[in-house]
């Protein structure tokens, strides 16, 4: 097995101009790199098993958690439990990088939710 990065791991576009990395793509564990330009900002959903850990590696995210708005900046994370509703998004200036870990894999396990 060699060392997983960016650069060979399997790639995803999604929301709007955002790109995902699956670095660690288990059934029990899932760990992406995610990238988000300026203004881009995901729906708020929910997911009925998986929990999840989303973890700055550079920029300023606002993570909304069951209505509260979390800022983190680089070195911050927060965790979201099973059925917590949450958004993420970057109301900065600058490009978001982060970590998003879950268990088990989020993968066929969200659900929108409005407001």
């Amino acid at each position: 097995m060699s060392a997983v990065s960016t650069a060979n791991a399997a790639h995803v576009d999604w929301g709007q101009q955002c790109d995902g990395w699956h670095v660690l793509a288990g059934d029990d564990l899932s760990v992406i790199e995610e990238r988000m330009p300026p203004g881009a900002a995901e729906v708020r959903h929910r997911h009925v098993r998986s929990r999840q850990f989303f973890y700055v590696l550079g920029g300023t995210a606002t993570l909304e958690r069951e209505g509260v708005a979390h800022r983190l900046g680089t070195g911050q994370g927060l965790h979201v439990p099973p059925g917590a509703a949450h958004p993420m998004r970057n109301d900065s200036g600058e490009e978001l990088r982060f970590l998003v870990v879950s268990s088990p894999r989020s993968h066929g396990d969200r659900e929108v939710v409005d407001g």
